[in-house]
């Protein structure tokens, strides 16, 4: 075998080694995308519930210290940017954005815990407060128009 049809063997062994270990590292694509009935779970806040409104609606402070908390808590499953992940739903839908204060609280609170969603009411209630305006901060994420790539959420980062 000529030194030319080595290199080349090796380039493409190479290349197929690198492609493998690409695919690898990508997540994959959220298991939640098109399941509606996950953010159901919304609507079955009880009306007192959704009717709280956010004490710290008016704090600056308190988006930013939501966002600590989200990425102490939340990113694991929800992704960095609120995206969703292998574990957990977008948070920049629709559904969840214009859902009550009261009503992302009350999940928070209590959990889904049949859907992966933990319990977080050990959480002191004005860290439970932050991180609903860090969430609300987000907004909808821009929906991608065809053939142009998905943008990224906006909000305060």
């Amino acid at each position: 075998m000529s030194a030319h049809v080595r290199a080349l063997a090796a380039t493409a062994a190479l290349l197929s080694v690198s492609m493998a270990l690409a695919q690898q590292d990508k997540p994959p694509a959220s298991k939640y995308r098109k399941d509606a009935l996950v953010y159901a779970e919304l609507t079955k806040a009880p009306q007192k519930a959704r009717a709280k409104r956010n004490p710290l609606e008016r704090d600056p402070d308190a988006v930013a210290a939501g966002r600590n908390l989200f990425e102490q808590h939340c990113t694991e499953c929800h992704g960095d940017l609120a995206e969703g992940g292998r574990k957990g739903p977008s948070l920049l839908v629709e559904q969840v954005q214009n859902s009550e204060p009261g009503a992302i609280f009350w999940i928070l609170t209590n959990g889904v815990v049949w859907r992966g969603m933990p319990v977080w009411s050990k959480l002191p209630e004005p860290q439970r407060w932050q991180l609903v305006s860090y969430i609300k901060s987000l907004g909808v994420a821009p929906k991608p128009s065809s053939g142009s790539p998905t943008a990224p959420p906006s909000g305060p980062r």
